[in-house]
């Protein structure tokens, strides 16, 4: 059942989930569309055609803009912010207040499963792959990859983390190792990936 606060914003057009809770406050624009399953808090906006998957957290004043497309399971925390104006100007060169046909709107894609921390400011365009990390207060201005943490102004990789949010431990050659789950990711060309089983039917998740 859907769950909707008589004090939330919600356009006739927008498209929310079945499950999906908008609390107090919360403004979800014309034309966004919100997944199954997912929490909408206090306070946070969602632009105008915005896309949030299936069982998505989205805390207190997270600041999503448009164009930006968010997979299953991506967590944004409170107060995080995911811009939309490459070349941010409150007027034209030559004063007059800029509209909507002034710039062109660019947005960030964040990936299945990942995670963005209180106060965070993702700014577009950027990529924030499947299941990273991006710590509280970072700045990220340039593509994360799947499975990073990244961390400070700007923001850069500290490492890697698995599914279970857990910073991996290294194990052996370029093989990580998940302390929580047990899991194991293999680190190809730069880029982390989970481990195939012996069985060869895959890694499971961490």
């Amino acid at each position: 059942m859907t769950t909707i606060s008589g004090t939330a914003d919600v356009a006739e057009t927008a498209r929310i989930g079945n499950g999906t809770q908008v609390w107090h406050l919360a403004q979800i624009r014309e034309d966004a569309t919100v997944g199954r399953n997912c929490i909408v808090g206090r306070g946070a906006y969602i632009g105008p055609a915005v896309v949030v998957g299936d069982n998505c957290k989205l805390q207190n004043y997270a600041l999503v803009y448009e164009p930006a497309v968010l997979g299953a399971g991506v967590f944004v925390g409170p107060a995080a912010v995911l811009t939309n104006d490459l070349h941010p100007r409150a007027v034209t060169p030559e004063g007059k207040l800029k509209g909507a046909d002034d710039w062109v709107a660019v947005g960030v894609t964040v990936g299945d499963g990942a995670s963005i921390g209180a106060g965070a400011v993702c700014v577009a365009p950027v990529r924030i792959g499947a299941w990273a990390t991006v710590a509280a207060g970072a700045v990220v201005a340039r593509d994360v990859p799947a499975y990073a943490v990244v961390a400070g102004v700007p923001a850069r990789q500290m490492g890697w983390v698995g599914k279970a949010g857990h910073r991996l431990k290294p194990d052996r050659g370029h093989t990580w190792l998940c302390p929580e789950t047990g899991a194991r990711y293999d680190e190809i060309n730069g880029q982390l990936q989970p481990a195939e089983s012996t069985d060869g039917r895959g890694g499971h998740a961490g």
